[in-house]
């Protein structure tokens, strides 16, 4: 069977499903006989070493990957073998409760209790009691874990959706593959998958119910196929396919060191975007022109607690150094909409895309906004810092920031603490309304990137997440260029910096468009680079400049991208 996808991240995979959907535990509350209740001990006693064991195991990986994970896995050990909470589960148990309500009700006595403190540290440490239920639940009901971050053999991830954390989290080298029901080019999923150079295969209809674990598949993630149970024949075909798509990969490659210089002469600055800057994140760095987009929000992801100022400022700080006299575009913290936090607990809302989310929250949260601030501006006495503000609609919206900027460079001077003197402040233009007044924002501010994910989201009135309206998500739409071009023309005339650091300026058709209307900086994830490269390389810009006046004249976004793939046969 052949099911058709959007593929994301480009690549081919050969391997065995794995469907991952979160566990939730359905609880038996059938009494115990009098009878069964010695074996029901044992058995919530062998639940519980089996529940340390795994503990043990991801602490081991993460002692080594992420330390500051590893300690919020040495608290759950803690919490499984809390001596209190222990003695309440054997008792009842022995009062003839069965072992998974035994565990559910003193967890949950405990969860609420924590839950009420006026202490937010304490209050914060309801999740880990959360998680730790869980987990000592699935393995009395005897159920295997599954888990991204603890992956034992490579396989294909078939998810409903994964989240960022998921993402995020993952052991990305037991990861052959991604497919998911939902998602497209712009969402978080297919980002990681690009920036790890996974194949993924998005937005494949009620693809759970069709596959089954284990089951051989083939990914075809350049021409957009998932074939089940292939035959022989099939498979190697696909090897072969797999092998020259891996050629001509490995001949992009040799552009990754080069510098990004058009066929005319011209230097284009080829940065990189970045999220937990983790080693293999800092270490591509090199390849590029500096940090266009330092995407903050995750190292908030995946975690109990919020991090502190020290921890954020060692982290920026390592970033810095690596970059050298390389700007360092650091977003500040981008939550809402798609991404959520475990150790940030936010109100639903009916449509979070247009809600409380990025700016407009750290503004409400000011305590979370200076604390990130501090850290970011002490880091800034090193190295090149770029300080960019996300979800910015309006003159106030940019004022607003500046004035906590300045309180928290006041409150740095009171207690004599160094900090960046020379650091840039801009903003993240995805709203048309601030693209329209650009020349308006432009003299309040050093610099601006163009997020054209949510550019694009917010003006073709499309949920970029929702697979039923996909079709109307269009990058190539003819407002969008038009946006682009005047935000472009704005700041070029204004001698200040202007980068894309959207999917759409790593989009090899897109790209020379960029190019055309000025744009002498362009974002990328490390996948993106070398093939940006090269098509930089072999690009005239007298070229790209009458393409992109052509593109800003046609009404349609298919009439669009027919015309750049025709147009740039030669180029990518």
């Amino acid at each position: 069977m052949v099911y058709q996808g959007n593929p994301v991240s480009e690549g081919i995979a050969v391997g065995k499903i794995m469907l991952y959907e979160p566990f939730v535990p359905v609880v038996d509350t059938t009494a115990l006989p009098k009878e069964e209740i010695p074996a029901a001990l044992s058995r919530y006693k062998n639940a519980r070493n089996s529940a340390k064991k795994e503990l043990e195991a991801l602490y081991s990986r993460l002692q080594q990957d992420d330390p500051g994970k590893a300690k919020i896995i040495k608290a759950h050990m803690d919490i499984l073998f809390d001596v209190a909470m222990e003695e309440e589960i054997q008792d009842a148990i022995s009062d003839g409760k069965s072992v998974e309500a035994a565990v559910d009700k003193i967890f949950r006595k405990y969860i609420r209790i924590i839950g009420k403190s006026a202490d937010e540290r304490i209050r914060e440490r309801a999740s880990d009691l959360e998680d730790v239920r869980c987990r000592l639940l699935r393995n009395c009901m005897g159920v295997k874990e599954k888990n991204l971050a603890v992956l034992t053999d490579p396989v294909v991830v078939v998810a409903k959706d994964l989240f960022p954390s998921d993402t995020a989290s993952m052991n990305r080298n037991k990861v052959l593959a991604i497919v998911t029901e939902v998602g497209g080019p712009t969402s978080h999923t297919a980002i990681i998958a690009r920036s790890y150079e996974i194949p993924a295969l998005l937005g494949v209809p009620d693809i759970l119910f069709q596959l089954q674990n284990g089951q051989e598949v083939i990914v075809d993630a350049v021409d957009g196929a998932l074939i089940t149970d292939p035959t022989d024949e099939e498979k190697e075909a696909y090897r072969g396919k797999k092998v020259q798509f891996q050629e001509q990969t490995a001949e992009t490659k040799k552009y990754l060191a080069s510098d990004g210089v058009t066929k005319d002469g011209v230097k284009i600055e080829v940065e990189l975007n970045i999220g937990s800057a983790n080693a293999q994140e800092v270490h591509d760095i090199q390849y590029t022109d500096g940090v266009g987009l330092f995407r903050s929000e995750f190292l908030y992801m995946g975690r109990d607690t919020l991090p502190s100022e020290e921890e954020q400022y060692k982290i920026y700080r390592k970033v810095l150094m690596q970059a050298g006299n390389n700007p360092v575009t650091l977003r500040t913290l981008d939550i809402g909409g798609d991404k959520k936090l475990d150790c940030l607990e936010l109100p639903k809302e009916d449509n979070p895309f247009l809600g409380n989310r990025a700016l407009r929250l750290c503004l409400q949260h000011r305590d979370i906004f200076k604390t990130q601030l501090r850290a970011a501006l002490r880091a800034g006495t090193i190295g090149n810092l770029w300080i960019m503000f996300p979800m910015v609609g309006s003159m106030d919206d940019i004022r607003n920031a500046k004035a906590v900027v300045r309180e928290v460079q006041q409150d740095l001077d009171r207690e004599n603490i160094k900090y960046g003197k020379n650091v840039k402040f801009g903003i993240m233009i995805e709203i048309p309304s601030i693209a329209m007044i650009a020349d308006l924002a432009v003299k309040e501010v050093d610099f601006a990137s163009i997020g054209t994910n949510d550019l694009c989201q917010y003006t073709t009135a499309v949920d970029r997440l929702n697979q039923n309206v996909a079709k109307y998500y269009q990058s190539y739409h003819p407002a969008m260029f038009r946006l682009i071009r005047y935000t472009v023309e704005q700041f070029n005339k204004a001698g200040k910096p202007i980068c894309v650091c959207g999917e759409l300026g790593g989009d090899k058709l897109a790209m020379p468009v960029l190019l055309g209307f000025g744009m002498r900086r362009i974002s990328m994830g490390i996948a993106s680079v070398a093939r940006a490269k090269k098509i930089i390389s072999r690009l005239d810009l007298r070229f790209a400049k009458e393409m992109a006046d052509k593109v800003c004249q046609m009404e349609t976004a298919g009439e669009i991208e027919a015309y750049l793939k025709d147009s740039l046969k030669d180029v990518i």
